[in-house]
């Protein structure tokens, strides 16, 4: 997940490139499809991720994707790197034939600003933009989940206007509160926990992301559509109530 810590995410045009398959420890593989972040690439990630998942190898446990690679976690009493590589090798082949999801489409509220959002000026200030021109770029993508991870239903969005765009804090703060919206390089992300944090928190949301009473504990999953609406503080504390 290295990639998903850099400051800005390193776009590219469609690449067609030959997957890679990367031993990773006595108990797991990678496949990376790519050296750039796009759909098509994270498109093939998720494809082949499903595909692991249907294949019913032996030793398989779970497999993890990224935005451009996955990794596939084994059993190394039941299998080994060198035989689940084989096994995987016609799974990648065969990618093109299973079945994707269709990825859901969620409406997100978003209280921007105020103590919901104590660096929304800042990144106005950067764009050259007002508060409010900031929250309505924000908002007018819809964006695409192209991974979870940091912690347990964290969604990394791709990808932000260039304009709004903005490195990480210098130094994270120790303690950001859940639903927290925040903009990381042309990266945005949702906050489902409190939790030390260093991205540009412009606003919160009072959707919970991750609850293990429900029978899918992540709201989001890695290629479904985010689309975020402005809503005002009153409206925020209402919702909040319903949510919790």
């Amino acid at each position: 997940m290295a990639v998903a810590n850099q400051q800005f995410l390193r776009t590219g045009d469609q690449m067609e490139t030959r997957p890679r398959i990367v031993p990773l420890s006595e108990s797991a593989l990678t496949v990376e499809f790519g050296e750039t972040i796009d759909v098509h690439t994270n498109d093939l990630v998720l494809a082949f991720a499903a595909a692991v998942e249907q294949a019913g190898l032996a030793g398989f446990l779970e497999v993890v994707p990224t935005y451009r690679s996955a990794t596939v976690y084994f059993d190394p009493l039941r299998t080994d790197v060198a035989t689940l590589t084989e096994h995987v090798r016609p799974v990648l082949r065969a990618i093109d034939t299973i079945p994707r999801r269709a990825p859901a489409t969620h409406t997100i509220p978003v209280w921007y600003g105020g103590s919901a959002g104590p660096d929304l000026n800042d990144v106005a200030k950067h764009a050259g933009l007002t508060p409010e021109e900031v929250s309505i770029l924000h908002a007018s993508v819809i964006y695409r989940v192209y991974m979870l991870g940091f912690s347990p239903g964290f969604p990394y969005l791709g990808t932000v206007p260039d304009r709004i765009a903005m490195l990480r804090l210098p130094t994270p703060r120790k303690q950001v509160a859940a639903g927290s919206v925040g903009i990381a390089g042309t990266q945005t992300g949702m906050y489902p926990h409190a939790s030390p944090g260093g991205w540009r928190i412009i606003g919160r949301t009072p959707v919970s992301l991750f609850s293990v009473t429900r029978p899918a504990p992540f709201l989001l999953s890695p290629g479904d559509q985010v689309q975020f609406v402005p809503i005002g503080e009153t409206e925020f504390h209402a919702l909040f109530e319903n949510h919790t």
